[in-house]
C-alpha cells in the first residue's frame, strides 16, 4: 500500500522542469508525437478530484474533419489506483473499499463526459499471484456474469450511460476453473461479454500459472455504442501479434490492463502500447495499478535471493495513445488517478488511408508461415553460409578423434 515515497512522481514533471520553454515543445514532440491539447476540465470537477485525493488529467487527440462522415467523438476514462486495505484484511472488506475508492473516481469520470471506462488488471484484489499460496487468494476469484463487482458496475454503467471494462479474477460457474478477464459491461448496464489473458508471465515473481492459464477465447472484439472495443491484458503487450488479432478483426479502441513493476518492465512500458496503436491504425490504452503492496508471508523468486513480502513499486504511468503514433503524457508513478481522453474514431480510417499498413501487411506470407512454425518439424528458412560450416566441422574434428582416443561415445 505504499505509494512509493523515494519514487520519481512523473517522468514529464522531470522535463519540464529542466528543459527550456523554447526546446520544450521539440522535446516532447520527439518523444511524444502531436501534441496532445490540454482537455478544458471545469474548476468544480478538477477540485473534486483534489478532495478526493486522486489526479485529474485531460486531453485530446486532433483529428481532421472529413466531408462525408460525421466525427464520432468518444471520450475514454482509464483509472489507476493502489489497493485501499491492508492485504490481511477480510476479503470482502479489502474488495469493498475498492468498490468505493472506484466509485469515487468513476463519478468524476462522469461529470468529465467519459464514454468508456477501463480499470487496472484484476482491480478488485492485491496483485496476489506472486506467492503462489492458494489461500487466500483465489477466494477474490468471482462470477463474470453475475459476481458482485459486475452486479455493482451494471448500475453504474446504466445510470452514467458509460462502457465500463472490468478486469477481474474470474471463477468460471460450471467448472470453478479460474481465468484473468475482463468484463465489458455495456451504458445500457448489460453484460456484452468477457475476453481473458491470451499470455501468462512466468517471469521473476509473476507466477501467474499457479492460478490460471492461457484464454481459449481467442481475440474477441466488441461492438458499443462507442466505438469497437477489446482487451489486451498485461503480458500480452509484449506479443506484437496479439495486438496485431485484435486489428484484424476490427478494434478502434484497445485497452491494456496491467499490473507490473518498475525493475521488471518500465523501459517498456511506454514503447509497446504506442507501437500497438501505430502498427495497427488504433487507439491504445495502457492502464498500470501504483503503490507497493505487502503480503503477510514471505515468498522467494527461485533466484537465491532472499525471501521478501513484496515484489516491488506499481510505477501506474498510465497514457493513451493514437493510431498517428501521438501519446498523451502519463499519469502520475505513485498517485491514484483518472486519465481523460477525447478522440475521434474517424481517426482509424484516415491514418490507414495514409500510410497503407493494412494494404501492405501480406497476411498470406506470414499466415503460411506462423502455421509452420507453430509445428514441432519447423525448420527456419535460413540461407547457410559454406564458410561458417565449414569452420564447424573443423572444430568439431579434434572432439571426434579425443572420443576415439578414449573410447567415448
Amino acid at each position: 500500500m505504499d505509494a512509493g515515497k523515494n519514487q520519481l512522481t512523473r517522468l514529464e514533471d522531470v522535463l519540464e522542469k529542466y528543459i527550456p520553454a523554447n526546446e520544450l515543445m521539440d522535446v516532447k514532440r520527439i518523444l511524444f508525437g502531436a501534441e496532445t491539447p490540454i482537455l478544458n476540465i471545469s474548476e468544480k470537477i478538477s477540485n473534486l478530484a483534489r478532495e478526493r485525493n486522486f489526479e485529474l488529467r485531460g486531453y485530446r487527440f486532433p483529428c481532421p474533419k472529413e466531408q462525408l462522415r460525421p466525427a464520432r467523438i468518444v471520450r475514454v476514462g482509464l483509472i489507476q489506483n493502489q489497493i485501499c486495505r491492508p492485504t490481511n484484511d477480510p476479503i470482502v472488506d479489502q474488495r469493498q473499499s475498492l468498490h468505493n475508492r472506484i466509485a469515487e473516481i468513476l463519478n468524476v469520470a462522469m461529470m468529465c463526459g467519459v464514454n468508456v471506462c477501463c480499470f487496472q488488471e484484476c482491480w478488485t484484489m492485491p496483485f496476489a499471484f506472486c506467492t503462489r499460496e492458494r489461500k487466500p487468494w483465489c477466494e477474490f476469484a468471482e462470477n463474470a456474469e453475475n459476481g458482485p463487482t459486475t452486479k455493482f458496475l451494471k448500475n453504474l454503467a446504466a445510470k452514467y450511460n458509460m462502457v465500463i471494462v472490468s478486469p477481474i479474477l474470474e471463477r468460471e460457474q460450471n467448472s470453478d476453473i479460474i481465468w484473468n478477464t475482463a468484463v465489458i459491461i455495456s451504458n445500457h448496464g448489460q453484460v456484452l461479454g468477457k475476453t481473458r489473458k491470451n499470455h501468462i508471465p512466468r517471469v521473476g515473481d509473476f507466477n501467474e500459472s499457479t492460478y490460471y492459464m492461457e484464454s481459449t477465447l481467442g481475440h474477441p472484439v466488441f461492438e458499443t455504442d462507442f466505438g469497437n472495443i477489446a482487451v489486451n491484458i498485461c503480458y500480452g503487450r509484449h506479443h506484437p501479434q496479439n495486438w496485431m488479432a485484435y486489428g484484424v478483426n476490427g478494434a478502434e479502441l484497445v485497452f491494456n490492463p496491467s499490473a507490473t513493476v518498475g525493475e521488471l518492465s518500465e523501459p517498456l512500458w511506454s514503447i509497446e502500447a504506442r507501437n500497438a496503436a501505430i502498427a495497427n491504425s488504433y487507439y491504445t490504452f495502457a492502464i498500470n495499478r501504483i503503490g507497493t503492496e505487502v503480503f503477510p508471508n514471505e515468498f522467494t523468486s527461485g533466484d537465491g535471493q532472499k525471501a521478501h513480502r513484496d515484489f516491488g513499486h506499481f510505477y501506474g504511468s498510465s497514457y493513451a495513445s493514437a493510431p498517428n503514433g501521438s501519446r498523451t503524457p502519463g499519469l502520475s508513478r505513485i498517485n491514484d488517478g483518472l486519465l481523460v481522453v477525447e478522440l475521434d474514431l474517424n481517426l482509424c480510417r484516415q491514418v490507414k488511408d495514409h500510410w497503407g499498413f493494412r494494404m501492405t501487411q501480406r497476411l498470406d506470407i506470414y499466415g503460411k508461415l506462423f502455421t509452420e512454425a507453430s509445428k514441432p518439424n519447423f525448420e527456419p528458412q535460413i540461407i547457410r553460409n559454406p564458410n561458417i560450416q565449414h569452420q564447424q566441422q573443423q572444430q568439431q574434428e579434434p572432439m571426434k578423434n579425443l572420443d576415439k582416443k578414449t573410447n567415448r561415445l
